[in-house]
């Protein structure tokens, strides 16, 4: 007679079928819920750039499929460069107050811009609108504020460094700085979801290795070994895959708040990097 005896097999079997049961259920949650674990959306504008002594004003602009887009305009008084802000997965442009008074104080005017579906933008978030979303800034510098192509900074940061490199991947800006950015949604998911096969469920895929090997603009690379959300290998990869002229800024602290405990070097790396581009 078998060792676990009638009894054992039947409480085996249970048992298989309850983890079965589980890892299907979380099949599907993974399958339905995807973009919950993705984009954190907030309504509420927090602040202004008034709120730290920053001259801005109020934009609004169309997407080729008719939503309206909310953004601020920050102007520099004699600006080296327009650069364009696609901020990451979390809040809304009120939470990038940090990154908006750094940005003026390299002398560049900046445009931030929610998706849709943050703060005051119309419409429903999903990948395909992000890329619609970040087309949408570009064609505004261009057309209404006359701004050349080559005047243009593409600045993204972790998700928002996937949509602006699909944006630099069509487009020929001045240059390219993706900071604390992901190779692809896959491979995050797979590192946090070993257990799951991701690459099969993804409906999100926002391909960064892939954009970067085809941006021609040079480009820059931040990344903190300290991140605690994405690896610090990610960023290495694309900095590999990037073509030249291309540079590396490493800089320490955590995902959200590296790049304002680097300090100096953050904001020296970046000086330096535009001002040879």
């Amino acid at each position: 007679m078998s060792v676990l005896g009638v009894n054992g097999w039947s409480v085996l079997w249970s048992v298989l079928r309850i983890a079965l049961s589980v890892y299907v259920i979380l099949i599907v949650l993974a399958v339905l819920f995807q973009s919950h674990f993705i984009f954190f959306p907030e309504r509420h504008i927090a602040a202004t750039p008034e709120n730290i002594g920053l001259k801005y004003e109020e934009v609004a602009f169309p997407t080729a499929d008719g939503k309206i887009l909310s953004g601020w305009f920050i102007p520099a008084d004699k600006p080296r460069g327009f650069l364009l802000f696609c901020h990451g997965n979390a809040g809304n442009i009120s939470h990038r107050l940090d990154s908006l008074m750094l940005f003026h104080h390299l002398g560049l005017s900046t445009l931030i811009f929610d998706y849709r579906g943050y703060g005051r933008s119309q419409g429903r978030i999903s990948e395909e609108g992000t890329y619609a979303d970040a087309e949408a800034a570009w064609n505004y510098l261009v057309k209404v504020r006359d701004v050349a192509h080559c005047d243009i900074i593409i600045f993204g940061r972790s998700l928002g460094g996937a949509v602006a490199s699909m944006l630099a991947r069509h487009h020929k800006p001045k240059c390219l700085i993706l900071e604390s950015t992901f190779t692809s949604i896959p491979d995050i998911a797979a590192r946090l979801y070993p257990f799951l096969p991701v690459r099969i469920l993804m409906r999100f895929t926002y391909p960064v290795i892939d954009n970067i090997r085809n941006v021609k603009c040079p480009v820059l690379i931040v990344h903190s070994r300290d991140d605690d959300i994405i690896p610090f290998d990610h960023g290495r990869r694309l900095f590999d895959e990037a073509h030249e002229p291309k540079e590396f800024l490493e800089i320490r602290g955590s995902h959200n708040e590296g790049f304002l405990i680097s300090g100096r070097r953050y904001l020296e790396g970046l000086e330096s990097f535009i001002s040879r581009m």
